[in-house]
């Protein structure tokens, strides 16, 4: 058996392509990355934001400065090598997340409520997600799938998705062929529409239905066809993220 964090970080490890490269921050997109070096990308290159590149993570780091993420690295470099490593084009993936996305796949991590002066609640804020997600080729997201997470509109933009649509991205001067990819969930995977931009299911996770999608989406989300089933972790992949990614528990026990 597995638990619906132990199948999220499964899925996102399977994205990661032999010899790509990733911006990584803690917690679940760690593990995902730790996961994709031990399994399917051994050369997998892994960018943290205080600075460490490709590090050959030991165990799992508690923070983007841990010394960690420095250990057996190729450089430990700064903050602005990582951002301008983005600038330049060279970052296939970004991991993000936020207290809410919207269809387009905007992220709001600043504050929930309609005041900015006078918020129902203050969020930390974007760090570098507004940069990687502005120049990064790929946005990975990964979150709990709920209404309040998945709203119409995002009461503050903090980092940038399609913004409102179709050709918005490249009219506020971002990169064209940027932007989200995919949102992993603990009851689906979703992609964006070619020619809409707007999210969509893409595989059902196994014994979720639409409808529960949908239940708990603030938003109309399509359906591509064919619709697919999510594999379920496999025992390889259980074992290593169990016994050598998260033995402590620390992020697989939030399942």
């Amino acid at each position: 058996m597995y638990n619906p964090m132990e199948l999220m970080i499964c899925c996102a490890a399977r994205l990661l392509e032999n010899g790509s490269t990733v911006a990584v921050g803690t917690g679940a997109p760690c593990a995902a990355a730790m996961l994709a070096q031990r399994t399917k990308a051994p050369e997998l290159v892994t960018f943290y934001e205080a600075g460490g590149v490709a590090p050959l993570l030991p165990t799992m780091p508690i923070s983007v400065g841990d010394s960690r993420t420095f250990y057996r690295a190729v450089m430990a470099t700064s903050m602005a090598d990582v951002m301008e490593t983005c600038q330049r084009g060279m970052m296939d993936y970004t991991f993000l997340g936020g207290a809410q996305i919207d269809p387009f796949g905007n992220l709001n991590s600043t504050m929930i409520g309609k005041d900015y002066k006078k918020p129902k609640v203050r969020l930390p804020g974007s760090g570098g997600a507004n940069d990687l997600a502005s120049f990064c080729w790929r946005i990975l997201v990964l979150t709990n799938h709920d209404r309040r997470r998945f709203v119409e509109k995002v009461d503050f933009l903090t980092t940038p998705g399609y913004l409102t649509g179709p050709g918005a991205r490249e009219a506020a001067g971002l990169p064209p062929g940027t932007g989200p990819y995919r949102v992993i969930t603990d009851l689906a995977i979703m992609g964006y529409h070619e020619t809409t931009k707007r999210m969509e299911v893409l595989n059902l996770h196994p014994g979720i239905t639409l409808e529960q999608v949908q239940a708990n989406t603030g938003f109309v989300i399509a359906a591509r066809e064919p619709l697919l089933t999510t594999a379920p972790p496999s025992e390889a992949e259980l074992r290593i993220l169990r016994d050598e990614v998260d033995p402590l528990r620390y992020i697989i026990g939030r399942g």
